[in-house]
């Protein structure tokens, strides 16, 4: 049960982003790009915070500097000095900066720390500094295997490896800005986002780069394992409409479609999606470490429903295709040579 209520007067409109000036960090990434995508579509001024990197590449941005409506920053989150002139006239910062990864976080704890945890302490006192609400990027990694599913907010956090500690010691530290000093946060915790421009680190794009590099075998690590896998579009939004909604100031809110599906389920979808063929292997050097695998993820989604008004708009069937689509034509981008094919 929740005690969550419905009240569509608090949900403000798209166009208030109009005119307005945000900060986003770790704006070139995967989410990131695509949030800033939908920021200047309706009328935003972006500062785009992006890792520095001494060739100037802009990724997935680079479509978005002649238009004059965003502004690329390079800098780091370990910076203070760095964080605070990024976030001065800026009234939301969307922190999405952060170490990901679970198998890098086993070999490089303390680089989660610093860039997770440290980094997020750095984004908060800026926009206490500098006035601004702040939208702070969770992960549904923090609840650890299901105890009770669907997963609501209240659920147990469960670190089950180094990344989800330094991602719930990251939440910890916006949210004690909440209670401390007032700050307007709002934590967002995605459960798995897929789709266009994701790396190939992550299970949908490894799978469509085998298929669509030609591989008669997939190869996986645990295929028992469930997801609650949520379109990139659909997880942008949610930020969106968790930012306008002043309900969800000091909340911890999840955004997740409410519906499972196992690894190897997953694997025979995309194999329909992609329309290829091929036989699903189990790979070893794949599987996490014993107590570290997260078995079941599934949302509850009620609170984002009730609180900002959003829900899922793009199923998994539809999302499957595009993203397929997506790979194929980027393949060269998802590096399918590391592959076994």
């Amino acid at each position: 049960m929740n005690d969550y209520s419905t009240t569509p007067q608090e949900v403000r409109t798209p166009q208030d982003w109009a005119g307005r000036t945000v900060l986003v960090t770790g704006a070139e990434g995967f989410i990131g790009s695509t949030l800033v995508d939908l920021l200047v579509e309706r009328g935003a001024r972006v500062r785009a915070l992006v890792h520095y990197k001494p060739y100037a590449e802009r990724g997935y941005l680079a479509h978005h500097l002649t238009s004059g409506q965003v502004e690329m920053l390079a800098g780091d989150v370990r910076d203070a000095g760095r964080v605070l002139d990024a976030v001065a006239g800026c009234d939301t910062v969307f922190h999405l900066a952060a170490l990901i990864g679970i198998p890098y976080s086993y070999q490089a704890p303390e680089a989660y720390v610093q860039t997770n945890v440290a980094g997020t302490q750095n984004i908060a006192a800026a926009c206490l500094r500098h006035g601004a609400r702040l939208i702070h990027t969770s992960t549904s990694e923090v609840y650890g295997t299901a105890i009770t599913a669907p997963i609501s907010e209240r659920h147990p956090l469960q670190p089950q490896s180094p990344y989800s500690a330094s991602k719930i010691g990251a939440d910890m530290a916006a949210l004690s800005y909440w209670h401390a000093f007032e700050l307007p946060v709002s934590v967002v915790r995605p459960f798995n986002t897929y789709g266009p421009r994701q790396s190939a680190r992550a299970v949908i794009p490894t799978v469509l780069a085998q298929l669509h590099s030609g591989a008669g075998e997939i190869r996986l690590g645990s295929i028992t394992p469930t997801r609650d896998f949520t379109y990139v579009t659909d997880t942008a939004e949610g930020f969106l409409a968790i930012a306008r909604a002043d309900r969800t100031l000091g909340e911890v809110v999840n955004l997740g479609t409410g519906t499972e599906v196992s690894i190897g389920d997953l694997a025979k979808a995309l194999i329909t999606a992609s329309g290829r063929h091929a036989d699903v292997v189990i790979d070893p050097t794949r599987l996490r470490p014993g107590g570290s695998e997260v078995e079941r993820l599934l949302s509850d989604n009620t609170k984002a429903r009730a609180l900002a008004g959003w829900q899922p708009r793009v199923d998994l069937a539809e999302g499957l295709r595009r993203t397929s689509d997506w790979v194929a034509e980027h393949l060269h981008l998802l590096a399918p040579e590391r592959y076994q094919v």
